[in-house]
């Protein structure tokens, strides 16, 4: 075999090579296996539509469903309605109240925000831009990203990370991200430079008032298939109160068996498209509908599906408004009841 036969065959059989090193500080981090996995599979299976993934078609893959879409939208005359609807984001707030969250962490505020699809979803990103960036309008304490900042499952990426380093320029520190079906694994090194801490199958402590909780985030469960709960679970010390982020609500079984108190997710856009009464037609997920937006319980876990910021395949929505999420969690320790509860706060209108 001559010199350059060789290394052909060396770049084909290790995927994190000399066109992939700037992964080398997520490699030693989370190890060579996880990333290499994840690179041969985007490379094999990303824009697959049959057979890849919890569902068999992945209608976000077709590339032919933006022009069919596009078509019903026209001749049922909604077109116009749907492309304005998705350039509105209404702000969301939630009250999530747990028997065992610390007291230092009563009244601690997450922003969450969710499938931002930027490339394709220009005017709800300027919207986007425009709401975190007003002084004292979101007041919170992390902010926490559940994945798709692409528009595609594939292709080139340069423009969502402009995007996202606008958006990242006007968020408070810190914030925490996970990646979605449409994101590729070699965007982390840009969003991880801009200050987002990406979590791969890992947990973080927060600190506050001498009180602790922990942060847990997992890979892609719902293409990709790259998370590991029981992994992310692994450092949370038994009866802790924990979160874990995930793109998708999919997890919610293992997530609960796992003992998390919390798990914030998106992927479902709510349906996007829906009848009169925010009647999701598609989630695009394999879970009960109950979970495919806004508050739920499952077990003894709370739960909270966004239904996204941006917009997938197309810039249109109808019937399901796009939203940021203020998440305020509150403990019952100094009230007379010791039940999980949550309260679901409607929306106001954004303009």
């Amino acid at each position: 075999m001559s010199a350059s036969s060789r290394s052909m065959s060396t770049r084909s059989r290790s995927p994190v090579s000399s066109q992939m090193a700037d992964l080398h500080d997520l490699v030693k981090r989370i190890g060579s296996e996880h990333v290499e996995r994840r690179v041969n599979t985007e490379d094999a299976h990303e824009a697959q539509v049959f057979g890849q993934g919890l569902l068999f078609f992945n209608l976000e893959n077709w590339r032919r469903a933006p022009w069919l879409i596009k078509s019903v939208l026209r001749v049922t005359g909604l077109y116009g309605r749907a492309q304005r609807n998705a350039n509105e984001i209404a702000i969301r707030r939630t009250n999530l109240t747990f028997d065992d969250l610390p007291p230092a962490f009563d009244n601690f505020t997450i922003l969450h925000l969710s499938d931002l699809h930027a490339d394709i979803s220009e005017g709800a990103m300027r919207r986007l831009v425009s709401l975190v960036g007003l002084v004292g309008q979101l007041d919170y304490d992390i902010c926490v990203l559940t994945g798709d900042y692409r528009g595609k499952t594939y292709g080139p990426f340069e423009t969502t990370l402009e995007s996202v380093r606008d958006l990242r320029a006007r968020l408070r520190d810190p914030v925490y991200g996970v990646l979605g079906n449409h994101d590729t694994i070699r965007m982390t090194p840009s969003l991880e430079a801009m200050g987002i801490r990406m979590l791969f199958n890992e947990c973080e402590p927060i600190i506050r008032g001498g009180c602790q909780i922990y942060l847990a985030g997992v890979d892609d469960p719902h293409f990709y298939r790259a998370d590991d709960i029981e992994k992310a679970a692994s450092s949370i010390p038994p009866g802790a109160f924990s979160i874990l982020l995930s793109h998708t609500p999919e997890v919610y079984d293992r997530a609960a068996r796992a003992g998390f108190n919390l798990v914030l997710c998106g992927h479902t856009h709510g349906g996007q498209l829906c009848l009169p009464g925010g009647i999701p037609i598609k989630l695009e997920a394999k879970l009960p509908r109950r979970m495919g937006a806004g508050a739920w319980r499952y077990a003894e876990m709370v739960g909270y599906t966004s239904v996204g910021a941006g917009t997938s395949l197309l810039p249109v929505r109808l019937n399901c408004p796009a939203e940021i999420t203020l998440h305020t969690l509150r403990t019952t320790r100094q009230q007379p009841t010791s039940a999980l509860r949550w309260t679901y706060v409607e929306p106001t209108a954004s303009r």
